[in-house]
């Protein structure tokens, strides 16, 4: 993109770790790779008293740690002379004014404006904004979740489109970036061999895994309030079964995976298991009662033709025993073999596993042969295959809408899980060690 309009995008929550980890790195390797226009400039946006160099020293460190491309003291300097720090105190209506004034200084068009906080603070933000007359037609990325509630989402949602415009704002699910995520659709348009064998009549069922070796980390005042099932199963993981069960691989993929997530079968207790790891409750700033659950495994149904009878499991959980996003299909078994297996490979390892039976080599036995595509193990395609926060970013810049997701996605997703969330007043949760693979196993939900 380099030479084109000019860019500023303004990111609210400059100084947090969303900020540090992902945004400012992405900006970084999109900057190196001249994704971004020659005179792009960023706006941190950061209630903390820091000076323009200040500021820069934290994030040049930031940046040496989580940025794809190479970090040269050059390119480094280069990407500083565009970063701009603006103290102010977002929740403060009044400082709006100084704001409007900066803009009016910058003169930038093509204006993205990043809301990196907490959805707590969204509705504030788009108060100030309105008044904010010198940043013509920005576009509002979102990060989720959106809302505490469906109320709050849907009051959210009615009043970021009456002051931006409907196409204007860019809901994000950074898992929807995520290279091996895309790859599903490939993977089954692609291959006739899946393709026809994507159905109830082939897959005995479906297992999706999002594991972290992680705590709550900061997160504790946030992660507290939301828990495990909204912060992951509501925001990700339903997206990702949503793309795994389309029903029409030939069609708009939004719209396909509304059909999914509105033919979601109404879950039964017995197919929710909760847990909290040990020691959750010393953790910085979560209550010393807490009952938040870090630990969820479901058991799901989607009610049609295709999906009839298959189990959709899903788990997720803090403090585990490993680090792994993944989709696990496991085909149904003839007779005398075992079943194939087929593994999408989303995280940290990106790739493709395939298992089946073949005769034993010399001998009139069976085997298993095991064939894998490591992604991210080529330091080629590890090197040209964009970070997830980087290709949506671009695509906001681009206006491509495609991978970023629709209210009324979001809206199927919170219907769902009001009738969840009834039922998790009869679930315990249980207490797992860290370290470990939590309180149950997929097995236990079957």
């Amino acid at each position: 993109m380099s030479g084109k309009t000019k860019e500023t995008i303004t990111i609210f929550g400059g100084t947090g770790d969303l900020s540090y980890r992902k945004l400012l790195p992405a900006l970084f390797n999109l900057y190196v790779n001249q994704e971004l226009s020659e005179d792009v400039q960023i706006v941190a946006i950061g209630r903390r008293d820091y000076s323009q160099e200040a500021y820069g020293k934290i994030i040049q460190s930031w940046i040496e740690t989580y940025a794809r491309v190479h970090v040269s003291d050059e390119c480094m300097a280069s990407f500083l002379e565009h970063v701009h720090y603006f103290q102010m105190d977002f929740t403060d209506l009044s400082q709006y004014a100084l704001l409007d004034d900066y803009y009016a200084s910058m003169q930038g068009s093509n204006n993205i404006v990043y809301l990196a906080v907490a959805p707590s603070f969204f509705d504030v933000i788009q108060t100030g904004m309105r008044t904010v007359k010198h940043l013509s037609k920005p576009k509002i990325i979102l990060e989720k979740p959106f809302g505490e509630n469906l109320e709050q989402a849907r009051l959210l949602n009615r009043h970021l489109e009456e002051c931006f415009g409907k196409e204007n704002i860019y809901r994000i699910d950074h898992y929807l970036g995520k290279e091996m995520v895309r790859n599903i659709l490939t993977i089954r348009k692609g291959n006739l061999l899946l393709r026809n064998a994507w159905d109830c009549k082939s897959i005995e069922r479906v297992e999706i895994s999002c594991l972290e070796e992680v705590g709550v980390e900061t997160r504790g005042n946030y992660y507290d309030h939301v828990g495990a099932m909204k912060d992951m199963v509501q925001n990700h993981l339903l997206q990702i079964l949503s793309i795994v069960a389309l029903e029409d691989v030939d069609g708009v993929v939004k719209q396909e995976q509304l059909k999914i997530l509105q033919a979601l079968k109404k879950m039964d207790v017995d197919s929710i298991v909760l847990g909290q790891y040990e020691g959750y409750r010393e953790e910085e700033k979560v209550a010393v009662d807490s009952n938040t659950e870090t630990f969820v495994a479901m058991k799901l149904f989607v009610e049609n033709e295709r999906w009839k009878d298959v189990p959709f499991l899903i788990r997720t959980g803090k403090k585990m025993s490993k680090r792994e996003i993944e989709v696990r299909i496991l085909f149904k078994a003839v007779d005398g073999y075992e079943a194939d297996v087929l593994v999408i490979k989303i995280q940290p390892v990106e790739g493709i596993y395939l298992e089946f039976n073949i005769k034993t080599p010399g001998g009139d036995g069976v085997s298993r042969a095991k064939m894998e595509f490591c992604q991210n193990c080529n330091l080629v395609y590890r090197m040209n295959t964009p970070e997830a926060y980087e290709r949506m970013l671009l695509a906001c810049f681009e206006e491509d809408r495609a991978w970023f997701t629709d209210w009324e996605l979001i809206e199927a997703s919170w219907l769902y899980m009001l009738d969840v969330e009834k039922k998790l007043r009869d679930v315990k949760v249980l207490t797992y060690p860290v370290g470990t693979d939590g309180p149950c196993s997929f097995f236990d939900l079957l």
